[in-house]
């Protein structure tokens, strides 16, 4: 059985305190999916924010807030581009191979994998080939109607991964199921955690994940646009 799960790159939260934050461990992957508690969409949001904290420095955005929730999301708030540390994890639940998103990848390049996999340009590579961060070094490549993931480009003898190019869609497909998931729970989660950011804050999130800003719960069922 093939896996696959778009994931944050996490660490430990050590010392954050503006809001509640779930421990991850030293360092790891947070899989991103409707299914996780308010403490784990906390460390998620507090990731994603963190790694786009950077200082206006004579550009275009306007000059950080003194305050320390507002100083915080500054960056996320007025960066573009995004970025949001991670990307796709694929599991051969079979054979235990498991390719995981190298360094320097990030989950607002997710849409890469279709561009690949259709034969376009798919991450730092040619039609029909994808890279996908360094250190580990994952690669896609495109043979006909099958897709071949080696989990390690650098190494002679690294694991790969086998699937037909439907099921790859399928299970990317899946995975922008799991993308909507997340963001209407982080966007009911501001709501209730930064209700003075909330709309930004959900705005943010869906820019930094390549995705649609969530409809706002209460919205009729007949009215929400579909994934």
């Amino acid at each position: 059985m093939i896996v696959l799960q778009p994931v944050l790159e996490t660490y430990a939260p050590a010392g954050f305190d503006l809001w509640p934050v779930a421990d991850p461990g030293p360092h790891g992957f947070l899989p991103l999916n409707g299914a996780l508690d308010p403490a784990q969409v906390g460390t998620a949001v507090m990731r994603i924010a963190a790694c786009n904290d950077v200082d206006p420095d004579h550009d275009y955005r306007p000059s950080r807030p003194v305050d320390p929730l507002g100083s915080f999301l500054h960056g996320l708030l007025t960066m573009a581009p995004l970025f949001a540390p991670g990307g796709l994890r694929v599991t051969d639940t079979v054979n235990g191979a498991t390719l995981v998103p190298g360094c320097c990848n990030g989950l607002e390049d997710w849409r890469e994998w279709f561009d690949a996999v259709d034969g376009h340009s798919g991450g730092d590579g040619a039609g029909g080939r994808g890279w996908f961060g360094h250190d580990p070094t994952p690669m896609l490549e495109r043979a006909g109607d099958a897709v071949r993931l080696t989990v390690d480009a650098e190494q002679d003898d690294s694991p790969v991964i086998e699937l037909p190019v439907p099921e790859l869609r399928r299970l990317l497909n899946g995975a922008e199921r799991d993308l909507a998931c997340f963001l209407r729970l982080a966007a009911d989660w501001a709501a209730a955690h930064l209700p003075d950011h909330a709309a930004p804050v959900t705005a943010a999130l869906a820019r930094a994940l390549d995705m649609p800003v969530p409809t706002p719960a209460g919205t009729p069922q007949h009215q929400r646009s579909s994934v």
